[in-house]
């Protein structure tokens, strides 16, 4: 158990960097830098994906870059969401006291956010497989008797071409409704880590901590809304469902500063008291499940191991595969990499 107790020259050093005005001034400041690198990162791949949609290679270019995203989505629950998660638990003003002394709170409500997640996977799965029509009887065909045997070949066969046209379209609307429900799931378990890292910097009164904060949170948000971006553009909502989820990434993290500002006005509690801490782990340990399962199951294993692209058997199928496991690794080096400034 870590212990509360600091030294001399270690709360020296933090009393010199408390400094509120100061503070302040530059939470003032990342709250404009924050918006316009969340802005510029969600936008990039639903802008290209506009500029590029029924272009030859479209579809292998949003794929490549949904593995990007995906790879950064990965990393951002088991690099940046969960450890910061346990440690805010693991504090020694929290820790030193029940229950939180008495059982891994943090594994716990991370374990609820996986639970969570695949429950409403199930739930939209289940209400996808008994919407959309269909006929009555089940799927079975009345086929009249008499007439010529050839004519009434031929019209089922006619039939059965319509049928299967329909059953395409069926499965590819299904498709499209699975991703828009990843990526509304994904931007769900995103929100909650952005206001996490908004108000604890919001109710930080340490300059020192907060400068290197802004550039380091510029580039997380930067990767974060390409992850979340290229999951959109995929999912093909409408116009004005795009721009609302783009503006909820956007001003989700400025908005959890403000807050932050508000709180420690309010009630003089800074981000290291114990009772931010134990709502900071939770709310962390939470998202982590959300992110983690959303990645794995609905990012990584849907597009690997289902897409047609990557499970054909021929050169170019391969090839797709490879550069696809590329962008995933990519994706997950330059998220961990932010690990030692965020």
């Amino acid at each position: 158990m870590a212990s509360c107790a600091t030294g001399t020259e270690a709360a020296i050093r933090a009393a010199a960097c408390r400094d509120g005005d100061a503070a302040a001034h530059l939470k003032l400041i990342s709250v404009l830098v924050i918006f316009l690198t969340s802005v510029l990162g969600i936008s990039g791949p639903v802008l290209l994906a506009r500029y590029f949609q029924g272009k030859p290679l479209y579809d292998k270019a949003v794929l490549v870059i949904k593995c990007f995203a995906a790879g950064v989505i990965l990393s951002t629950s088991l690099v940046h969401v969960l450890p910061e998660a346990f440690e805010s638990l693991a504090d020694c003003q929290v820790s030193s006291r029940h229950p939180w002394k008495d059982f891994p709170f943090a594994g716990l409500v991370t374990l609820i956010g996986v639970i969570t997640a695949l429950l409403v996977d199930l739930t939209a799965s289940e209400h996808m497989g008994h919407g959309g029509g269909g006929g009555g009887g089940g799927g079975m065909e009345y086929i009249p008797v008499g007439g010529e045997a050839v004519g009434g070949l031929e019209m089922k066969e006619g039939k059965f071409g319509a049928d299967l046209e329909i059953q395409e379209r069926k499965e590819e609307e299904i498709v499209k409704m699975k991703q828009r429900l990843v990526s509304q799931v994904l931007e769900i378990g995103i929100i909650f880590h952005s206001v996490i890292i908004g108000v604890t910097m919001g109710m930080s009164q340490n300059q020192c901590t907060i400068r290197p904060l802004i550039a380091a949170l510029s580039f997380h948000q930067i990767f974060e809304g390409l992850g979340l971006g290229g999951c959109i553009a995929q999912a093909g909502f409408k116009a004005g469902t795009v721009v609302y989820m783009c503006l909820m990434f956007a001003v989700t993290t400025p908005l959890g500063i403000v807050l932050g500002m508000m709180i420690f006005a309010a009630t003089g509690y800074d981000d290291q008291n114990p009772n931010a801490l134990i709502m900071e782990g939770l709310l962390g340990s939470l998202s982590s499940g959300i992110l983690i399962y959303m990645a794995l199951v609905d990012l990584i294993a849907l597009d690997f191991f289902h897409n047609k692209m990557l499970t054909t058997a021929d050169e170019s199928g391969s090839k797709l595969k490879k550069l696809c496991f590329v962008a995933l690794v990519l994706g997950s080096a330059s998220m961990s990499l932010l690990a030692l400034w965020a």
